[in-house]
Parts: C-alpha cells; structure tokens; sequence
C-alpha cells in the first residue's frame, strides 16, 4: 500500500462551496491552482472535492481522476486520499473514481467550458498552467457535445478528421479549424473552449480565429500558419464513429449484491434485481449495486464492520473483473443516510427521515401533496418561481378555462354542468389562459381517459397540436394520464373534480351506470381535492380519508377515523358534485347494515394510520434526450443551470412525480415530434421501474412557466433575445489578420527547429490609458480600438484598478456578468 505524506485535514476547505482540485506529487496531494481547473495530465492523479450548501447544510463530493500514464502508485495514492477525505468529512460525502476518457456526468459537469488533457504529468517536468504564459505551441482534438472534452493530439494533419473540431494553440494564437461534417453545436463548444483557454489562461490577450474546414481559402493566412507549423497539407479523414464511447442509455438490469464477513470471510452474495425497494439495505451491512455494467455503486451501511466498510471497494474491482468490465467502469461510493440522487433513482420508492412518502410509482388513489397555505395569485407564482417549482402552481387557478371533450375525432365543448366531470371513456382538452405583466400566458392541460379508444388518444394528440398552433406555440402542453392529475388542473375546478372510471359525458353515450358506485375524496382545500371512482368492495375503504357511496336508493357520506376536519369540510362539499341525493353521515364503526350490503359485505381494509406527509427531499435532474440512433439516448447535465438549455436540443428536465421536455428552437425536426415518446421511453427505461403514466409537461422555448423555470438559478427570461448564434460570436472574435501575418513572418525568420511561436509578447493588443478608454464613444476611441472589446485595451494595473476584479476573475465570470460589469464601468 503506498505511504501518503499530507494530512488531509490541513489541506481541505470544508465549508466554502465549490472545486477543490489537488494532484498527486510525490505521493502528497499537492492543490492545484484554480486558474488550471479543466486541464488534467495524462500521467497523473488528482483529487477533487466539490462542496454544494443546501439552505443550511453541506453535501460533499469527492472524486480521484486516474490518468491514463499514471502510475499505480500514484492511483493507490489518490484512492487511500479519497478515503481520508470523507473521514475527515464525517463520512457523508459521495465517493467517485473517474478514469480519464470515462469520467461520470456528475464530474464533467464541474467543468461547464470542457476537460482538456494533456501529455506528460508531474513525473516528466509538467508545471501547472501560468496566466500570459505564451510558450505554448499545441494541437488539441475537441470531442462532445455537452461534455466536451479536448485531448493533446500529435501536431500533424493525420490528427484531423472531417467529422470534428480541432484548435492550434500558438500561445497568442489559437485557430479553431472546423470539420467540414460538424455540426453547430460542435463548433460553438469549441469555440466556447478556444475563449475560454484565452481569457483564463491568457488574461485575454491572445486572439481567436477560425478556420471553416468546407471554405479554406477564405482563411488564406490562417491556413498558411497551419502548414507551417503542422506541414504540407494532407487529405483529411472522413468523420470517425468512436467505439469508446460510454452508452448512456439507462440501463434496465439492475442487481443488488450483499457484502458480508459473518462468515470470516468477505462474501459477496446476490440478493435482488430490478424494483429494488430501499428495505433491502440493512444498516448492519454493506451493498453493491450493479446498475447493467454502466456503473457501479457501493453502499456502505452506518452499522456495517470496519472490514466491510474498508474493503467493499476492494471488492468492486474484483467484481468488475469477474465479469469482465473494462477497468474505466465508473465506482460510486455512498454512505448510509448521504446517498447521491443517482443513487436514490435506482430504487422504486426511497424514503428519508421525516418524510412519509418517498419517491417512486405513485398509487392513483395515494398521495395528495401538502400545498402550504400561501398566496398562489400568477404575479406572486412569477416572481417566486422557486415556490412555483416546489408547490407546481403557476397561480390559484383563478383564470379562464376551456374544456372540449373529443368527440368523432373533433373538439366539442363541454356543457357547464360538466365541467370537472372527467369520464374514463372520453379525452378531454383544457386550456388555461392568465395573465402576468399585461401579458397573457397558456398551459394546456390533455387528459387522456384510460378506456378511452385508441382513436380518442390519437386525436386528443392531433387537436393539441392544432390548437397550440393556433396559440403561435406558447402554452405549456401537460399530457395527463387518467388518476396523475396534476395540483394546479385540480385548482382550476376548485375542489369540484370528479373523476369517473368508465362512462362518457356525451349525449350519446350508451354506457351502462352501475346501480352501486364508491368514490375515494382525497384534500384539503380547494387546491389539492379530487374524487376518483373506485370499485365498490369494502377492501377499498381507507381509515384515513373520505368516501362518497351512492346507490339508486341513498347516498352514504362516510368518514375514516383518520381523516382530518379540512378533509371532512372537503369531502361533504364535494359529496354534492357527486349525487343529489340526500346524504346520511355516518362515521367508521357505525355503518348500518345497508352500507356493507352495497359493498359485498364486510372484509378487511386498510385502517392503519398513515404517516404525514413530510416535505417532498427532490432533487431535479436534467438530461439531453436523442433517439437519433434508433435507440433512446440520456446523457444528464449535472450542475446545470440555464446556459445548459441548448437551442439544438430537447432537454428534459425529472422532477420525479412529473417530467417536463423543454424543446429548443433549433431542435430537429424528428426529435420535435417524437418528444412525447421519448419521455415515455425514458421512463420505460429507467432503472427504478418508474411509473410510464407520470405527467409529461412540453415546455418550448421563451414559453417557460414558473413550475419549470424555478428549478433553475438565477433564471434569465431575457436570455433567448440576447442569446448569439455561431455566425454571431465568430464575428465578435474580431480580426486577427494582423497578428496572424506578424506570426507567419516571425516563424519564416525562426530556424526551423526553433520555432516558438508562444515567445511572441502579450502586447499584441496595444494598452491605452483608463481615460482615454472609459466612458468614450466609439468615434473618440484610439485608432484600431475594437469598441465592444475596450477592457482589453487597458495594462493589467489599470484593469484591476478600473474594473474592480483581476482578469482572471473578470475572464472567469459568466457573459452577462462580464457585460453588466463593462456597463456599470462605463466600458460598454
């Protein structure tokens, strides 16, 4: 076992959300500076911590990245560190190996602008990146399109291939050649990457220019640069299909395995596959969970032995070699009571202390979320959107409304009198409309009976896209699925909702009523009630709630000894939608005889009281959806935010009890109107045997509700209209002739074996002082000032002295922070 020399404790900030990123040196964890993160060695390890405050509390991630030149000690080093780390933590981190070329999406999404590898490590002489350093002369190969990563690639044109992106970095230079067969996406993110490298690693003094792979000529001296420095130009290969690739498709056969040492020896012992239900895991032991050779996670249990807990990972390597995984197979460690939301997924329901009911398949008849009794008007829901997302109300369901039943394929209007009347035999459409800022929003609501024919579905579909259509594409599209209506559907009939299990409310409708019907009320104001049919047997009475039942001659209201006042208040009103009739009150435990005569007599049903409902512990993930292949593709963007919303793609965003898919504007065409199957086939898919009739809300682009919006920070509404195409941010990068033709004309006076291109000085861009710069007009700015760059103009003593932060800091800031900062400087 190697022998580390750094004390773990000294070396960690505990308490300071973010990165912390340390590398191996030595067999000591040596911290890495921040300007560096992204770049990682080939030939070594490093540890990464990354802390996230929740409200009041911390959550901890550790990984340790094996590169892949490093040595086994170096590996074992990071390992036993990782180890240290969450002991020093309190063992409530959340442990990962990552294998360079393998990494998990939890660990590239820290790095939003992409990874870069590069050759050599500590043990060849390898120092951290310096800012304005410009000795630097690279070929770096650009892969991905949401995690993207950039490898160091021999400096030849048999590196290229028509189907990618690459950059020639040449210290004040970097040119960005564009594949003739890559896509937008592609050459946004690397050019996202090219910036990125010259603001945080050049102080932004060196220049970005681009190459377009399909139009060569048009970048004569770039070109000319590149043969230079790469030879003679060379036929490029066509696009290369990678065989690496991980298959992020969720996988489906998920196993469970029992670690133990009750017999003196560590066994490692089978014990269920998919639905796996959260009782299984037993405090006194440790588990491992293969999740289909995708990845495997390791639970360790607070009460397991100090061999079981230290040697489980020991384990998983056997185990992946036993059945022959490739060694990069992503290991997740988790503790008992701080397990990941990965993890969590992988079981059919999951319950946390002070919460009742878990995540998992919801039961039509079960849970009723507990809205809190705050002000649900729109102008409140839009301001709050947080709230919004955590109580899934856009408003009080105080706007307008209209409800079409389908009918021979056609929408007709429902009477009046039916309204909140919902039949298992028919499709119904409802469109909402309100108001926030003098401006008009729509959500529209597709429920779908389940004996409704398979024509009614179909048509149900159709008309909701020709009414969206109508609507210019802005409502909010919510497919609800008979029994999964939604909070804010449920508000908008104000506690009068009736759901029936077969039948029609047409006119025509030659379905039977039976003589006998029992209905489940379930709420507690007018936001959250609803009565669904149930069949009329004893065992479907629930000591906790309220039940209507309504024969030819009398009508039962009767009460379980559980339920609350509120629930009662609800119930008798509701009772009245239900049947005209009379109703005869009656308590559990005083049923006449009459009453369970209608029931088919009287059996066992559930009494048990049930447990409150705690607060809902959600946790929000985000995933890039594509069938493009023919098989359904999620790859998830951890960390995300708004920028991760790509305009080409469809994005959906899991809130468990609800899905929403956001559609981009650019999205192609097939994936557009395929969007509702692929929700389908990601909950078909997904490990925990989720529930196929979860709600799916379609969210487009610049139409986002509150519900969907307040899951991200710092949500940016403006964020579309300011957004730039490629062809607009190519642009910006602004001319680079000039620093260009002096590059080319000092290469041809270097030796040829002693080109260092990076040695020319960072003045390329000449320095002016603060006054002539700030607050000034394009038209009184020195010669050759580009005024949408002013700040680049400025040495870097009057930089931090003007704007307040260094350039690192400014560089390392989002876009429209940088702007807002330029603003508020008078340097816009």
């Amino acid at each position: 076992m190697p022998q580390v020399k750094t004390k773990v404790s000294d070396a960690l900030n505990k308490t300071t959300p973010g990165l912390q990123i340390w590398r191996i040196e030595d067999m000591e964890m040596v911290p890495f500076p921040p300007k560096a993160y992204g770049n990682f060695y080939e030939g070594d390890c490093y540890v990464i911590l990354h802390t996230t405050k929740v409200r009041s509390s911390l959550t901890y991630n550790i990984h340790y990245w094996l590169g892949r030149c490093s040595s086994q000690d170096e590996q074992g080093a990071a390992a036993i560190y990782t180890t240290m780390m969450d002991e020093v933590l309190g063992d409530v981190a959340v442990q990962h190996r990552e294998v360079q070329g393998y990494e998990s999406d939890t660990f590239r999404g820290y790095f939003k602008q992409g990874l870069i590898y590069k050759k050599g490590g500590v043990a060849s002489g390898m120092k951290h990146v310096e800012t304005n350093t410009y000795n630097i002369k690279r070929l770096l190969h650009v892969k991905g399109r949401k995690h993207v990563v950039a490898i160091e690639v021999d400096m030849s044109w048999s590196s290229f291939n028509k189907g990618d992106v690459f950059l020639l970095d040449l210290g004040n230079l970097i040119i960005q050649w564009n594949g003739p067969t890559s896509n937008r996406s592609e050459r946004l993110k690397g050019m996202t990457l090219a910036k990125d490298i010259r603001d945080r690693e050049r102080g932004g003094r060196a220049q970005v220019t681009v190459v377009e792979g399909d139009n060569e000529n048009s970048s004569e001296e770039s070109m000319k640069l590149m043969r230079q420095h790469l030879g003679d130009r060379r036929d490029i290969r066509d696009a290369i299909i990678s065989d690496d690739v991980v298959d992020n498709k969720l996988k489906t056969g998920v196993k469970l395995f029992h670690i133990s040492d009750a017999q003196g020896n560590l066994v490692v012992q089978e014990v269920a596959v998919k639905p796996l239900k959260q009782e299984l895991l037993l405090h006194e032991d440790c588990y491992l969970l293969d999740q289909g050779g995708m990845k495997i996670f390791i639970w360790k249990g607070k009460k397991a032995s100090k061999s079981e807990r230290s040697e489980s990972l020991d384990k998983a390597e056997a185990y992946i070699k036993a059945k022959g995984y490739p060694p990069s197979t992503c290991v997740e460690t988790v503790n008992d009571g701080a397990e990941s939301a990965t993890f969590k997924q992988m079981f059919q329901s999951w319950t946390v202390k002070d919460q009742s009911v878990g995540l998992g398949t919801v039961n039509s008849l079960g849970k009723i979320a507990k809205v809190e009794q705050i002000k649900f008007d729109a102008t409140s829901m839009h301001a709050r959107p947080d709230l919004a997302a955590q109580q899934k109300m856009v408003d009080d369901g105080t706007g307008e409304a209209e409800v079409w039943r389908i009918e021979d394929s056609e929408l007709v209007p429902v009477d009046r009198k039916w309204l909140g009347h919902f039949y298992g035999g028919d499709c119904y459409l409802i469109l909402y409309k309100y108001e926030v800022s003098s401006r008009r929003h729509y959500t529209l609501y597709i429920w779908q009976g389940r004996h409704a024919s398979t024509a009614e579905l179909a048509a149900s579909a159709f008309q909701a896209v020709k009414l969206d259509q109508q609507y210019n594409g802005e409502p909010v599209q919510v497919r609800v699925p008979m029994g999964k209506e939604p909070l804010h559907l449920m508000a908008i009939f104000k506690g009068k909702m009736v759901v029936y299990e077969e039948g029609s409310s047409r006119a025509s409708s030659t379905h039977i009523q039976p003589s006998v019907r029992l209905f489940h009320i379930r709420g507690t104001n007018d936001f959250n009630t609803r009565a669904i049919e149930v069949p009329a047997r004893c065992s479907f009475l629930n000591s906790n709630d309220v039940f209507v039942l309504s024969t030819d001659t009398c009508c039962y209201l009767w009460y379980g000894k559980g339920c609350s006042g509120d629930e009662r208040e609800m119930g008798k009103s509701l009772a009245d939608t239900i049947s005209r009739r009379e109703k005869h009150v009656i308590a559990e435990g005083q049923e006449p005889a009459h009453f369970w005569v209608n029931l088919g007599g009287k059996t066992q049903y559930a009494n048990s009281k049930r447990l409150q409902n705690g607060h809902n512990n959600i946790t929000p993930r985000l995933f890039e959806c594509s069938n493009q292949t023919g098989r359904f593709l999620a790859t998830e963007i951890t960390n995300f935010d708004q920028t991760d919303l790509d305009e080409d793609d469809i994005m959906l965003l899991d809130i468990w009890d609800m899905v929403f898919l956001w559609m981009g504007k650019g999205a192609n065409q097939v994936e557009k109107e395929a969007v509702v199957t692929t929700a389908q086939e990601y909950l078909r898919s997904h490990p925990s045997g989720r529930d196929v009739d979860t709600p799916i809300v379609l969210v487009k682009q610049g139409f986002e509700p509150p519900t969907f919006t307040g899951w991200f920070h710092a949500w940016d509404p403006q964020q579309w209209s300011g957004g730039k195409s490629y062809e607009e941010l190519k642009s910006e990068l602004g001319d680079a002739t000039d620093i260009i033709k002096i590059t080319v004309d000092r290469t041809k006076t270097s030796a040829p074996n002693t080109i260092e291109v990076g040695m020319l000085s960072p003045s390329a861009l000449p320095t002016f002082p603060a006054d002539k710069l700030v607050n000034r007009s394009p038209e009184d700015l020195p010669d050759g000032v580009d005024p949408s760059r002013k700040e680049e103009y400025l040495s870097n003593e009057e930089f931090t002295l003007v704007m307040g932060v260094s350039r690192l800091e400014f560089y390392s800031m989002p876009a429209w922070k940088q702007q807002n900062l330029k603003k508020e400087k008078s340097l816009f």
